[in-house]
C-alpha cells in the first residue's frame, strides 16, 4: 500500500479514529479514557480532530487548553509511554511524510510537557492554577 502524508481533515479523522480505537481497547489506557470520557466519545473525537487539524494543518479550528483535562487523571510515565507508542504506531501504519513525522514529534513533545506539568503539580504545596 502506498502511503501518503497527512494533508486533509479526512486524514486527521482517520488518524484520530484509528488511534482512539486502539486506546479504547488497550488494557492500560482504555479504562482511564473510558472513566473520563464515558459516553461522550463523539464529542471527544470531534475535539481531537480540531486539535490535530490546528496543529498539523495550520487550520485554526481548535480553541482550548489541552492540559487541564489531564491534570487530575491517575496517569504516570508508563501511561504516556504507552500513549506515544500507540500514537506513533498508528501514524506509521497510515501515513508517511513530513507532516506525519511532525505529528509524531508533536505527540512526543506533548507527552513530555504534560509529564513535567503533572510532576510539578503533584510536588507543589500550592494548588494548581488551571
Amino acid at each position: 500500500m502506498h502511503k501518503t502524508d497527512i494533508g486533509t481533515l479526512a486524514d486527521i479523522q482517520l488518524l484520530v479514529d484509528r488511534f482512539y480505537d486502539k486506546v479504547r481497547q488497550d488494557d492500560q489506557l482504555g479504562p482511564i479514557f473510558q472513566a473520563k470520557v464515558e459516553d461522550r466519545w463523539p464529542q471527544h473525537l470531534a475535539k481531537m480532530y480540531r486539535f490535530w487539524q490546528t496543529i498539523l494543518l495550520d487550520e485554526q479550528t481548535y480553541a482550548g487548553r489541552p492540559f487541564p483535562p489531564h491534570a487530575q487523571l491517575p496517569i504516570e510515565k508508563a501511561h504516556f509511554d504507552r500513549w506515544l507508542l500507540l500514537f506513533k504506531e498508528t501514524v506509521d501504519e497510515l501515513f508517511q511524510g513530513a507532516i506525519a513525522e511532525e505529528a509524531k514529534n508533536r505527540g512526543g513533545k506533548m507527552a513530555t510537557l504534560f509529564q513535567i506539568k503533572l510532576e510539578h503539580i503533584r510536588q507543589s504545596p500550592f494548588p494548581p492554577l488551571l
